[in-house]
C-alpha cells in the first residue's frame, strides 16, 4: 500500500503543533517542570462536577439537537449579555466540541479556495493549518513587542487585498497575553465596515484579563454585530479543558451553515458536559474571580523575575502567558528550549511555534501553581547565568 498517494497533500504538509511536541517530550522526563501547555492547575469548581455527576445519575445521557441544548444556548445568551453586553438570541449560537471545534466551523463555512484570512501573529498553532485545510491562504500580520502585541488599523488596512473573507482576532492573545481595548478595536472597526470582510473573535480568555476594565468584544461596537463570529468556551475561564465545550455567537445565516457542518461532522457536543455548563455559567462567576485573582499574582511574579534577569517581557494584559524576549542570549528559540530542556528540566514553548513573528521569544504558562513556578525560574536563571559565563556556547 503507498500511503504516499493515499494521503492528502495538504494533510502531509501540515506541521504538527509545537505546543505538543514539548509537553510530550517533558512528560517522559523526571523532575521536569513543564511550563507549555495553557491548561488551568485549578480543578472544575465542585458545583459544575456535581451537576455532572447528577446528569448522569438521571440518565441524560442521550443526544441533544445539533445546535446544543436550548437551555443552555439560553444560557450562553443571558451569560454574554451579562458579562460583555453582546444580545443574541438561542438561533444565533452553536454548542461545538470546544472552542477549537467553532473556529474550524467558522473557517469552513465562509473560505472557498483561494480566499485569504488575515492572521494576527504570534497567534494560537490552530488558525493557519485549519485555513490550509479549508484551501484557503493564511496571511500572517506580524505584531510587534514594542506595541505590545496589538494589531493597529494601519496594520489591517494594508494587509487587506481583493481576496480578503475573513480576519482572525485572537485577544487576549495566547501566547502573548495582549489585550486590545476599546480605542484598539474601534480603530479595526472603523476599517472593516468599509469591506465585506467577517471577523472570527476568539474571546476564550475573556475573563481573564488583569487591567480592572471589562473585556471589550468587537462584536459590541457599532455595526461590527452583523459581520463577527465571536467564539468562546469552557476551558480556561471555568477550568474545563477535559470537558470538550465551546460555542459559537454571531449572525444566524453564518451560524445555520457552521451547525450543518457540525451536525455532518460532530452530531452534538458532549451531553453531560452541556448540562454542566448550565451551572458553570450561571453560578461561578466568584469562582473566575477567585482564579483570575490568583492568575495575577503569578503574572507579576513571573513578569518581575524575567525582568530583572534580562529577559525583556511586557506585562501581559490577559489570558495567563507571559511571552519573553530570549534574543540575549544569542540562541534561536528553538535552541533555547531544548537546551533549557535538557539542561535544566525545565519544558517552555518557543515563539516561533506561533509564526514566525514570535521568534527570539518563548512563552511560559503561569496556569501552574506559585511553587512550581519559584522552581522553573530558579532553573532559568541558573540557566540564563550559565549561557552568560559560556559566552553563549
Amino acid at each position: 500500500m503507498d500511503y504516499e498517494k493515499i494521503l492528502a497533500d495538504k494533510a502531509k504538509t501540515i506541521k504538527p503543533s509545537g505546543i505538543r511536541k514539548y509537553f510530550d517530550l517533558a512528560a517522559d522526563m523526571e523532575d521536569c517542570i513543564a511550563l507549555g501547555v495553557g491548561e488551568p492547575d485549578f480543578k472544575t469548581p465542585w458545583v459544575v462536577r456535581q451537576a455532572g455527576i447528577e446528569n448522569l445519575q438521571r440518565g441524560r445521557t442521550c443526544y441533544t439537537s445539533n445546535a446544543g441544548l436550548k437551555e443552555l444556548r439560553e444560557e450562553i445568551c443571558r451569560y454574554l449579555f451579562r458579562r460583555f453586553g453582546l444580545a443574541y438570541k438561542t438561533e444565533e449560537t452553536l454548542v461545538t466540541v470546544g472552542g477549537s471545534e467553532a473556529i474550524d466551523l467558522c473557517i469552513r463555512a465562509v473560505v472557498d479556495p483561494g480566499d485569504e484570512v488575515l492572521i494576527p501573529e504570534p497567534c494560537f498553532v490552530c488558525y493557519a493549518p485549519i485555513t490550509e485545510l479549508a484551501h484557503g491562504v493564511a496571511v500572517p500580520i506580524p505584531l510587534k513587542a514594542e506595541n505590545s502585541f496589538r494589531l493597529t488599523a494601519e496594520q489591517l488596512k494594508a494587509a487587506i487585498t481583493p481576496r480578503t473573507k475573513l480576519l482572525i482576532l485572537p485577544f487576549p492573545s495566547n501566547p502573548t497575553g495582549a489585550v486590545m481595548h476599546k480605542k484598539d478595536l474601534e480603530a479595526l472597526a472603523e476599517v472593516l465596515r468599509e469591506t465585506n470582510i467577517l471577523v472570527l473573535s476568539d474571546e476564550i480568555y475573556a475573563e481573564l484579563t488583569y487591567t480592572g476594565e471589562q473585556h471589550v468584544s468587537i462584536a459590541g461596537l457599532p455595526g461590527m454585530r452583523d459581520r463577527t463570529v465571536v467564539v468562546n468556551g469552557f476551558s480556561k475561564a471555568h477550568a474545563m479543558t477535559g470537558w470538550r465545550l465551546g460555542y459559537a455567537a454571531g449572525p444566524e445565516r453564518i451560524i445555520g451553515i457552521m451547525t450543518k457542518i457540525h451536525q455532518f461532522a460532530i452530531m452534538c457536543a458532549p451531553t453531560t458536559s452541556q448540562y454542566a455548563a448550565v451551572v458553570a455559567l450561571s453560578s461561578c462567576d466568584e469562582q473566575i474571580e477567585e482564579m483570575r485573582d490568583e492568575y495575577n499574582v503569578r503574572r507579576r511574579f513571573l513578569v518581575d523575575r524575567l525582568n530583572k534577569l534580562g529577559l525583556s517581557c511586557f506585562a501581559p494584559e490577559g489570558a495567563f502567558y507571559v511571552f519573553p524576549s530570549i534574543q540575549k542570549t544569542g540562541l534561536s528559540s528553538e535552541t533555547f528550549c531544548e537546551r533549557l530542556l535538557q539542561e535544566k528540566g525545565v519544558a517552555v514553548v518557543p515563539g516561533c511555534a506561533f509564526g514566525a513573528s514570535g521568534e527570539g521569544f518563548v512563552r511560559i504558562s503561569y496556569a501552574y501553581s506559585l511553587d512550581h513556578l519559584t522552581e522553573a525560574m530558579k532553573r532559568i536563571e541558573a540557566f540564563v547565568h550559565e549561557l552568560e559565563q559560556n559566552g553563549h556556547e
